[in-house]
């Protein structure tokens, strides 16, 4: 269904009526409210005064009522109405017709012809939907908000098929990361105090990371792309890491005394910090790219990623330097 050769769906003309109250110009008072006896309109607050199918002006029937029956409506009527082009997205279309306080809006084509009018009541379902499908994004959902109270109150089964699949990606990282250990088994236990510093490392790029993953998910979910942030986040990422590190420096070569591990871990903070706000910045927009939410994906995947990451750095900074 197209009006032009253009979509309807989701736009002003998708939720206009012609089923209406029309009047022409000439008409009085009296004449216009007689028309609106015994007829079954889908909107009746307002008139559309109309002269050979153009839009004239509209007619509040508060309006209407108030005035002398037999003044015409070319006197009485808006002259210069807020009016939307067919193809206006229906959430313009609604926002228009708030700042103006209209209880309807016309819809007219570029020659001014009258294509219909949306009611306030359609106008009021458009902004409910739109508020509930912003409120959704904010909460990360990359759907709709009927889907987002669908996880929320979904059956036990869909909830586990929802959240298992995620998290068995998280225990292949769990065992991936057993491996990685087993294979530097010699190494720790030649210096145990190796092993001390494993679960902060791993801690503060996750930590980082997740930071930098909320705030994908916050800007994807309402429209703002990775490209516009990717490249200061990258720099934040990277100077928190430098202040982790040299703290972390201070703490091990002061309270151990052992500055050549200090430098391993300083170092080892600093690329995991950095490493762990990429993977924080792009995995939600893989996923979402994949027809994925970033709300259920994100965190178990990046999480694990992350861990996986900086406890690699950290063991190959640990043969190369010590």
């Amino acid at each position: 269904m197209t009006i032009d050769d253009q979509p309807l769906l989701g736009t002003a003309a998708w939720h206009a009526s012609r089923n209406v109250p029309v009047a022409s110009p000439s008409q009085s008072a009296a004449d216009a409210l007689a028309g609106l006896v015994g007829q079954d309109f889908d909107s009746a607050s307002v008139v559309a005064v109309c002269e050979d199918g153009r839009l004239a002006g509209l007619v509040t029937i508060e309006r209407l009522l108030s005035a002398d029956p037999r003044t015409p409506l070319s006197q009485i009527m808006d002259s210069d109405p807020p009016v939307i082009a067919p193809g206006t997205d229906q959430e313009h279309a609604a926002w228009k017709a708030v700042q103006h306080a209209e209880p309807g809006l016309a819809v007219v084509d570029d020659d001014g012809r009258f294509i219909g009018l949306i009611s306030a009541k359609q106008l009021l379902r458009v902004l409910l939907e739109e508020h509930d499908e912003d409120m959704a994004r904010i909460g990360g959902y990359v759907r709709s908000g009927a889907a987002a109270r669908e996880a929320s109150v979904e059956s036990v089964p869909r909830r586990l098929l929802h959240r298992l699949p995620w998290l068995g990606v998280g225990l292949v990282g769990v065992l991936a990361s057993a491996g990685v250990l087993a294979a530097f088994e010699e190494r720790l236990s030649a210096q145990v105090a190796v092993a001390f510093f494993l679960p902060g490392i791993i801690y503060l790029g996750a930590a980082v990371g997740n930071q930098t993953q909320t705030l994908a998910v916050r800007g994807l979910s309402v429209g703002v792309g990775i490209k516009a942030v990717a490249a200061r986040e990258a720099l934040t990422g990277a100077l928190v890491g430098a202040v982790l590190a040299a703290a972390m420096y201070a703490v091990v070569a002061v309270g151990w005394r052992e500055p050549a591990l200090a430098v391993v871990v300083a170092l080892a903070v600093l690329a995991a910090s950095t490493a762990a706000t990429l993977v924080g910045m792009f995995l939600p927009w893989v996923l979402q790219r994949a027809g994925k939410d970033p709300a259920f994906g994100s965190g178990p995947v990046a999480t694990i990623i992350q861990d996986l990451t900086s406890l690699s750095i950290y063991m190959l900074l640990v043969t190369a330097l010590l």
